[in-house]
């Protein structure tokens, strides 16, 4: 039985966020290398998924035909209990394993996403947030920044079938990132905003020099 979330853990957690087309994908593989380079064990996950229970929902959320019509509610519960299983059966035993976790999006996503662009109420965002994933939070989570037209300009340019969140309308991509930089303004400790409009060497460059920073 995995062990509360409220309980701190030994290792290290660092999340990315951003809107779709800012390049999380490949900054995130380029920072495990060079972690794992620096011989640290890694854990490199997703959301929605990471997990058995996570993947099925990530099926639904963003790849089923028959969920074009799923309610804002709904969407949101779904992201929030596969973050709960993730959370219990992937982080938390990396985590006290002494493990990097490497997350590409979190509960900021959900804050963001449902919270701030979809306008569900964002204290019950926030509870619902809190509820699914205890004490786990990361202690750094990096912002990759990117015009919203160029974000989806990018995404739209992607190889394979676009997913349902790729598929909105360009004001919700735009509140979407004034979403994030709201937060980053709020907790600027924890969130690094980062140029995503930069080269992918300029981008892990300054990401490098931050993650190097913050874990000594």
């Amino acid at each position: 039985m995995p062990r509360s979330p409220d309980i701190p853990a030994k290792g290290f957690f660092i999340s990315f966020e951003g809107s779709e087309g800012c390049g999380k994908s490949t900054q995130l593989s380029l920072l495990r290398e060079r972690l794992e380079l620096a011989g640290r064990k890694v854990l490199l996950t997703r959301e929605p998924g990471g997990t058995f229970i996570g993947e099925r929902i990530r099926e639904l959320l963003q790849y089923t035909p028959e969920a074009g019509d799923m309610c804002d509610e709904a969407e949101l519960l779904l992201f929030t209990a596969s973050r709960a299983q993730l959370v219990r059966a992937e982080l938390i035993p990396a985590l006290d394993g002494g493990a990097v976790v490497i997350a590409d999006r979190f509960f900021d996503s959900t804050t963001v996403y449902q919270g701030i662009a979809r306008g569900l109420d964002r204290d019950a965002v926030a509870a619902i947030n809190g509820f699914a994933v205890g004490a786990c939070r990361p202690q750094l989570t990096l912002l990759l920044d990117l015009d919203a037209e160029e974000g989806r300009r990018r995404a739209a340019g992607r190889e394979g079938v676009s997913d349902r969140m790729e598929q909105q309308p360009a004001e919700f991509y735009q509140r979407v990132r004034e979403g994030y930089l709201d937060l980053a303004a709020a907790e600027p400790e924890r969130i690094r905003v980062i140029d995503a409009a930069g080269s992918i060497d300029e981008v892990s460059a300054d990401i490098w020099s931050i993650v190097r920073d913050r874990m000594g």
